[in-house]
């Protein structure tokens, strides 16, 4: 049974989350109540029609950078490619271009205009960044966002609008020495092939216990 939490700043322990993970419902997305959910492993996933749900996966998706497996046809690609991949250069199209992305078996998106506001706000407080890839006319082509607490970084989404540009800025992404945990989220057969793969939530909340949050680069 999902927790109702109105307009306290709090949330139930995740272990006492729903199966499917869901752990709370109400609240806001101020910046104060997104930062105490992603130290303690709860992120929002809602729809325009439904209330703020805030889940606590029992299972959590996540990649360890040291692990991270890039096939031989990618390395060529990277080997080859014009792209160029920078950092929180442009978040507000990034997230934009996430929430109008199409995918398979989902009708809208999650990333509503209140997503989009909040998470530009923790951007603009150094806790929310983005990873951009570009082509050779220096057109956005990929990328992805998500919040980063101490060295684990929580994926929320990502976009391409051409072959293999979302997987480079992932790349990058786990090339970085200050990453050393990245929480996927949501299982796809994409990320599981770059090595992702489940542990036990109390093993991710442990985990984000020990990082030292500061707002700063990635």
């Amino acid at each position: 049974m999902a927790y109702s939490i109105d307009e306290q700043l709090v949330f139930p322990h995740p272990s006492l989350a729903d199966d499917d993970g869901l752990l709370a419902i109400g609240g806001d997305l101020s910046t104060d109540r997104l930062l105490l959910a992603y130290q303690h492993g709860i992120f929002p996933w809602f729809s325009n029609d439904t209330p703020i749900l805030w889940y606590a996966p029992h299972q959590r998706f996540v990649l360890d950078p040291k692990k991270l497996k890039i096939s031989k046809s990618m390395r060529q690609f990277i080997r080859n490619s014009k792209f160029t991949v920078r950092e929180n250069q442009n978040f507000e199209q990034v997230i934009k271009y996430c929430a109008d992305s199409l995918r398979k078996d989902q009708d809208g998106t999650w990333i509503t205009n209140d997503m989009q506001k909040a998470y530009s706000t923790l951007h603009k407080l150094g806790v929310a960044h983005s990873i951009e890839t570009y082509d050779e006319h220096g057109d956005l082509v990929g990328g992805l966002y998500g919040i980063k607490i101490g060295n684990v970084f929580c994926g929320e989404s990502m976009f391409a609008k051409k072959s293999n540009a979302s997987k480079l800025a992932f790349i990058y992404l786990c090339q970085k020495e200050s990453i050393e945990l990245i929480d996927c989220q949501v299982h796809t057969e994409h990320l599981a092939s770059l090595g992702a793969e489940f542990i036990d939530g109390e093993a991710y909340y442990q985990i984000l216990q020990q990082q030292e949050y500061t707002a700063h680069g990635i």
